[in-house]
């Protein structure tokens, strides 16, 4: 079962590079949106990273840090991101395999690996937001723009 709003963010730390690891706990206080995505080099997950690489700026002004993770290792999501210019962290949640793509609820045991989740933390680490796409589907960004949206409104409310 996906973790819905309001549920605190199970914390984790996993390689963001052969020899560098990025926990959660290293951004708080920041907006996070968590990509949980079945694969390097698929089609369907190229043009999803690709989408959010493209969109950075946008996420970015809303303070917000965007992490993808997969099953993949973390020689694969060195390659990937040196063959695509990927600017934002790939997580390896390779060993032990799905491990935190388990915590979130977004773990298909069936094929061994993330299914296409979608979380938007905010600055306290609470999901503010989550959404399961189809595994053949792109879900666009359209989604997470909304929830920074939302979360900014909100602490424009606040003040």
């Amino acid at each position: 079962m996906l973790l819905e709003k309001g549920t605190a963010a199970p914390a984790f730390e996993l390689h963001s590079a052969p020899d560098q690891t990025l926990k959660l706990s290293d951004l708080k206080g920041k907006r996070v949106v968590l990509v949980f995505y079945p694969n390097d080099w698929s089609p369907v997950c190229g043009d999803q990273i690709a989408l959010y690489n493209e969109m950075l700026s946008f996420f970015q002004k809303y303070d917000a840090e965007i992490i993808g993770i997969s099953v993949d290792s973390k020689w694969s999501h060195k390659a990937y991101r040196e063959n695509g210019n990927i600017q934002f962290p790939l997580l390896a949640d390779f060993e032990p395999k799905g491990k935190v793509s388990k915590l979130y609820g977004a773990y298909n045991e069936e094929q061994g690996r993330s299914q296409r989740a979608l979380f938007v933390l905010d600055e306290k680490g609470t999901i503010q937001w989550s959404y399961l796409s189809p595994i053949g589907e792109n879900p666009g960004a359209d989604g997470i723009l909304k929830a920074l949206e939302d979360l900014d409104k909100q602490a424009n409310e606040q003040e």
